[in-house]
């Protein structure tokens, strides 16, 4: 059972996000970069398909070469081989299109040299651009079944069971594999990479492979940065002198019956 998960380099959850003068880009320079939550819990469930199927997990990411850490990452965690589409220095702007066409072509150049994959996992969407797009495309021109927003999955006898949130209840799906399958957070509790595990995986270097660009649909014009819920504190006075304005917003606020 071989199963390949593929990740992508973002900003650390929290992190305070500022943009280059031109707009164009994230200002890296200040800033630590993760593996997204959702990808996390989709490496976990790889790393028990394979210790329950005695399979191999593969680990993908298409990136500048600093993204070869969140690889080593995902190694600690237990995967087994790690992928890196690398870009050039500068080139990390890619849409969904593009990046999905260059999945392809590397699932398709594994294919022909004999490492096809059971199961493939994607976070149901990247933690900075949220587009939810490149699991589904590359399902697509695979012509595979997806399933997305998966927080329950079963492998058996060929075939996986795939649960997922709606409607107040759970939906249910049962596909034939190979499958597609983008996960959220919570499908399960993501291991912490151990000490041993981040020793190897730093003497590990990635199967690297140089992507072509194809068209991509979507042209940035430039980012934005959402504004942020402003917070103001009022200081209401001093000891016991502020009980009584406590009390005023209290009961504006209804609290005081």
């Amino acid at each position: 059972m071989n199963t390949l998960v593929c990740v992508k380099r973002v900003p650390a959850t929290g992190a305070r996000v500022t943009l280059t003068p031109d707009e164009q880009a994230i200002d890296a320079r200040y800033l630590s970069f993760a593996v997204g939550p959702h990808e996390e819990c989709a490496i976990e469930a790889a790393v028990q398909i394979a210790e329950e199927y005695d399979g191999d997990v593969t680990v993908l990411t298409l990136g500048e070469a600093d993204a070869v850490e969140q690889l080593r990452y995902a190694l600690a965690m237990g995967a087994h081989e790690m992928i890196l589409l690398e870009t050039e220095d500068g080139d990390s702007d890619w849409g969904p299109m593009a990046t999905a066409g260059a999945i392809v072509d590397a699932i398709r150049q594994k294919e022909a040299e004999g490492d096809a994959f059971d199961i493939l996992l994607f976070g149901n969407d990247s933690a900075d651009a949220g587009g939810f797009q490149v699991g589904v495309r590359v399902a697509y021109a695979l012509g595979l079944p997806v399933v997305t927003g998966v927080k329950g999955l079963e492998i058996s006898d060929g075939h996986a069971t795939a649960r997922r949130e709606g409607g107040g209840g759970w939906e249910v799906y049962e596909v034939d594999l190979p499958a597609v399958f983008t996960v959220k957070e919570g499908l399960n509790l993501p291991r912490y990479p151990s000490i041993p595990g981040k020793l190897r995986a730093r003497r590990r270097k990635p199967e690297t492979i140089a992507p072509n660009r194809g068209e991509d649909g979507l042209e940035k014009i430039r980012l934005k940065v959402p504004e942020t819920e402003k917070k103001q504190a009022q200081i209401l006075g001093h000891g016991p002198e502020a009980a009584p304005k406590v009390a005023d917003i209290l009961e504006e606020l209804g609290l005081l019956s």
